[in-house]
């Protein structure tokens, strides 16, 4: 088969390129066979083709974590899935490719509503984002929540199930006016703040009258944490996701973690075991898919790329001023 393979194992955006010549995945117990009809691009992909990225054991060298396409082949012990189904999910890898074999525990059946490029960028982006909100975050109705990244494909996703579920305010941040504009007037947050140039802690400090926010999702890791801790309320928790802007910091005082009982918690969705992505994934067919296919929610796509231009479309994701998912089509 043909999937995207990296020169030399690692390197920048031009070293990817297709490889005629890949084999096809074989099925294990309660995989199925998909032909793969779109993939959506992650942050984790641009460090995974730099060689920066902890890949787990059991994901092949290919690169991509969610798909949407057509059951191809189901292997021994399947039960939820028929061939020449419509299927879209999450994979430890393997997505960048005509063929990915998954546990049919991480896959879902995509409705007629989504088209395949929609399908494609949904599972990562808003099955992390239910994780982050409730998993983990335990938002309830009524409490307010800080978002970072707000424009991004888990921003976007987790703006709007937080204000459906009832969140009393929404905080989001950006590097760019366009960006807090997008999340603030498009999709409905209460406020935004640049990163770049405001203090985002003291300003939802002062717009809650210093209570501060209950659950604070975060990407950007170094930069945002002792304004993360400064602007959480009591009893708050800091759901940390990533670390873009580095994993070091110094000189951080511990004592508002233990006067205000905070709880911070870190997580990679890649890494769990398919039982613990299943729940997720049961979670978000619950709170999530209806009103995606209802289109109470909105998704975004900020460009579609042919798998041809993987390298364009690592660029583009790399650029930083994407509003949304970027998918390829794969032919």
């Amino acid at each position: 088969m043909r999937a995207i393979d990296i020169k030399n194992g690692s390197g920048p955006a031009e070293s990817l390129f297709i490889n005629e010549n890949v084999d096809t995945p074989i099925l294990k117990n309660g995989d199925i066979l998909i032909r793969v009809k779109a993939f959506g691009l992650n942050r984790m992909d641009l460090l995974q083709r730099e060689g920066k990225y902890a890949v787990p054991p059991q994901a092949p060298k290919t690169l991509g974590v969610e798909f949407s396409g057509i059951v191809e082949k189901l292997g021994n012990g399947t039960t939820g899935f028929k061939e020449g189904e419509k299927v879209f999910g999450l994979a430890y890898g393997g997505a960048y490719a005509e063929f990915i074999a998954v546990s049919e525990k991480m896959c879902m059946h995509m409705p007629d509503e989504l088209s395949y490029e929609q399908a494609a960028g949904i599972p990562e982006t808003w099955i992390t984002a239910t994780q982050a909100l409730w998993t983990i975050g335990s938002f309830k109705s009524g409490q307010r929540v800080l978002i970072h990244a707000g424009a991004s494909g888990v921003g976007i996703a987790a703006i709007q199930l937080a204000l459906s579920h009832g969140a009393s305010a929404v905080f989001i941040t950006a590097g760019s006016n366009e960006k807090i504009e997008f999340c603030t007037k498009t999709l409905g947050a209460t406020a935004g703040f640049n990163y770049k140039t405001q203090d985002f802690a003291a300003e939802i400090l002062k717009a809650t009258d210093y209570e501060g926010v209950d659950v604070v999702i975060d990407f950007v890791g170094q930069s945002h944490f002792q304004k993360n801790v400064k602007v959480a309320a009591k009893d708050g928790r800091i759901v940390l996701l990533a670390l873009l802007s580095g994993n070091m910091v110094k000189e951080f005082d511990l004592g508002p973690i233990l006067y205000k009982r905070l709880r911070i918690e870190g997580s990679t969705l890649r890494s769990r075991l398919p039982e613990y992505q299943e729940a997720l994934k049961n979670k978000f067919q619950e709170e999530g898919l209806p009103g995606l296919t209802s289109g109470k929610y909105k998704l975004f796509i900020d460009k579609t790329y042919n798998w041809k231009n993987i390298a364009e479309a690592h660029k583009h994701m790399e650029s930083n001023k994407t509003q949304g998912k970027i998918i390829c089509t794969v032919d």
